[in-house]
């Protein structure tokens, strides 16, 4: 029986229009492509008129299949899906072609866009005859959800989806949560006190009923699927019972150890063999550093176990795994400072005024290592300070993105280096960026009060003068972009705006979560547009920093859309699935297991009773990696079979013939 097509080509304003004849591609369809007894085309066919017109069109003209010519799949194919199936046609009777990134976009002669037009409209309605209906699948949903990372990001979220009523796990690596937010004095544009915003939330996350907290932890393995994950955690000893622990500090304050605290602050300050990280930090549990303790070096001391009114203090204390059962994860893993000690010609680590933004943060705080106070390495106050914007950012030889927050930090740093030491302020950038709301009135602030701005970038910072000026200075050569002109700028003070970067691990951690990362190493988002905080892994969403750079604000609505994302699939109690997935017919199987190793969602695994390899179909997110990595041919993917492939092939190859008649 001959099927009946309709053939619908979209507009896209004059995306599409502005480079293809649409009208000639629809009049073309229509009279040469077989079984197409509609064709139309439409302004915009993603809107509700266009929509509506295609599902009239199934009704009353009996379509069994549909070809939309837009824009790409990945960001209509679920649209134009949900019409055929208001309509009461199956979804997948229907087949996109994009001729807005595969041909306007990229072609400039407008004969040559409408013959590749019609070329790929060709090539889909053949592909659509060759469809099969398929049938979504169903999983229910744990309503366990569990946030990896206790940044700001990761504490919204936490707070949102516990507040909605379900259980959170919240896992952060570090002995507290609060993130890099923790280490810093102020706010911009608000210049808010930072621990003033973030430790009502921490606190709020460590007393909450619905939420289990477990710092100095970290995830060893993910199994399952959306719905029904398998995890298991790493929570490492403390050697404290924090079940004893009364946070009275005690072992702290006796501990004879005293050690470089290269954490929490940057190396500035020191902290104890036990310590808690910071006073506000949660829990305010201290954790004992094996590696400095002296009971460990040399089996005396035990100060902190004598002294400790609780008996809390356990040497023998191990590791222990904790397994839990989620529906959802939320990976809000944060980011790493960029280290200048890259860039040489700065002189980080070489030259003793030469400081980085973190470390600056820490001097500002009032709770820091300096008591608030900006001081040189020799206690004195700086006259002069330059701050550097962009450090490891918008560089080729290091990271080509922008940063986001080094702008507005290195304002920041202007006002407050103003404020506390009077100083003159000199801020070298590339370009200001001032996106957000009040943004743009803080750097007017700035310049009121004073900063001198000069747009380049810094080539090399020494302490080698050439006048009496510069003795005892560190001297910032710059080439002035406005001015024309080379520059030597004396100062007391650099501090070194430096950009986000991903994690070290976050490829490791993305393979492990069963999502991809970038180049650079971002987690990838579903769609940048459209869906930024879902991964290609149904289940596994990503908030703040751990998705790419962003600031406080960015953050935590992010992390607020993760959780509401989570929570909408949580109400609904089941999900479906997207049908396409890969099968394995088992008597072709050898029993090879490449594609076990292959797969970049780990939903292939080996019946060794059967010995074949069996495929997880709620895991499988159909991308075809297995199938062509089977050298018995045996995995096929549906809706990507060979015979779907093939004629949409034979479509574009024979589109040349057809165009002649």
């Amino acid at each position: 029986m001959s099927e009946r097509i309709g053939v619908y080509i979209c507009h896209c304003g004059s995306n599409i229009a502005g480079t293809v004849d649409v009208e000639e591609v629809a009049r073309w369809a229509k009279d040469h492509l077989p079984d197409v007894v509609v064709s139309r085309d439409y302004k915009f066919m993603c809107s509700s008129p266009g929509q509506e017109l295609i599902e009239q069109d199934i009704r009353e003209n009996q379509l069994t299949r549909v070809v939309v010519a837009a824009c790409s799949p990945h960001l209509h194919e679920k649209t134009f899906r949900g019409a055929c199936a208001r309509a009461d046609l199956n979804p997948y009777l229907f087949e996109m072609a994009s001729i807005r990134e595969h041909v306007s976009w990229v072609t400039k002669d407008k004969i040559f866009a409408t013959w590749k037009a019609k070329a790929l409209v060709d090539g889909a309605v053949r592909r659509v005859q060759m469809h099969e209906p398929l049938i979504h699948i169903q999983v229910n949903i744990n309503p366990n959800v569990m946030v990896v990372g206790g940044g700001v990001a990761g504490i919204q979220a936490a707070l949102e989806v516990a507040d909605s009523g379900s259980h959170v796990y919240l896992v952060e690596r570090e002995p507290s949560i609060g993130g890099h937010m923790a280490q810093f004095d102020k706010t911009f544009p608000t210049l808010d006190c930072s621990a003033c915003i973030l430790t009502p939330k921490m606190f709020d996350v460590g007393n909450h009923p619905n939420i289990t907290l477990l710092t100095y932890s970290e995830v060893e393995t993910v199994e399952g699927y959306v719905g029904n994950f398998e995890v298991k955690i790493r929570k490492k000893a403390r050697k404290v019972n924090e079940d004893l622990c009364t946070g009275c500090m005690v072992c702290q304050e006796k501990c004879p150890k005293r050690v470089v605290d290269d954490v929490f602050e940057v190396g500035m300050g020191k902290r104890k063999a036990i310590y808690v990280p910071f006073p506000q930090a949660v829990p305010n549990r201290p954790v004992l550093d094996t590696a400095n303790c002296l009971y460990f070096q040399t089996g005396k001391c035990q100060v902190c176990e004598k002294v400790c009114p609780t008996h809390a203090i356990d040497y023998t204390q191990q590791d222990t795994m904790i397994d839990v059962q989620v529906g959802n994860i939320i990976l809000a893993t944060g980011y790493e400072l960029f280290n200048p000690k890259r860039i040489p010609q700065y002189g980080y680590g070489r030259l003793p005024n030469v400081i980085t933004s973190l470390e600056f943060e820490r001097m500002t705080n009032a709770a820091g290592p300096t008591n608030g106070e900006v001081r040189l390495a020799d206690g004195r106050k700086p006259e002069s300070v330059a701050i550097l914007h962009c450090v490891g950012s918008r560089d080729k030889n290091y990271n080509p993105y922008c940063s986001s927050i080094c702008c507005m930090q290195s304002l920041k740093f202007a006002h407050l280096a103003h404020e506390k030491t009077g100083a003159q302020v000199y801020n070298f950038y590339i370009d200001i960026r001032t996106p957000q709301k009040d943004y743009e009135e803080f750097y007017n602030m700035v310049l009121d009060e004073g900063a001198i701005f000069v747009r380049g970038k810094v080539g090399e910072i020494t302490d080698m003068p050439r006048t009496e000026a510069e003795e005892g200075k560190l001297i910032v050569q710059v080439f002035d972009t406005l001015g024309g002109i080379q520059r030597r700028i004396p100062v007391d003070l650099v501090v070194l705006s430096a950009g986000l970067e991903p994690r070290a691990d976050s490829h490791e951690v993305g393979k492990k979560f069963g999502i991809s990362c970038g180049t650079a190493g971002w987690m990838i988002e579903r769609h940048p547009k459209l869906d930024p905080v879902a991964t290609m892994t149904e289940g596994i969403l990503i908030a703040g920093c751990a998705q790419g750079p962003k600031d406080i604000p960015a953050s935590v609505a992010q992390g607020a859309a993760a959780a509401a994302r989570v929570i909408a699939k949580e109400q609904q109690g089941q999900m479906m699935l997207e049908p396409i997935r890969a099968s394995i017919e088992e008597e072709r199987c050898s029993g090879c297991r490449i594609c076990n190793t292959m797969c970049p969602f780990n939903a292939i695994s080996y019946d060794e009773a059967k010995k074949v390899s069996v495929i997880n179909s709620a895991l499988c997110q159909g991308c075809g990696t297995c199938v062509a990595a089977c050298p018995a041919g045996a995995i096929s993917g549906n809706h990507y079979n060979d015979l779907q492939i093939m004629a949409q092939i034979e479509g574009i190859l024979d589109h040349a013939t057809l165009i002649s008649r």
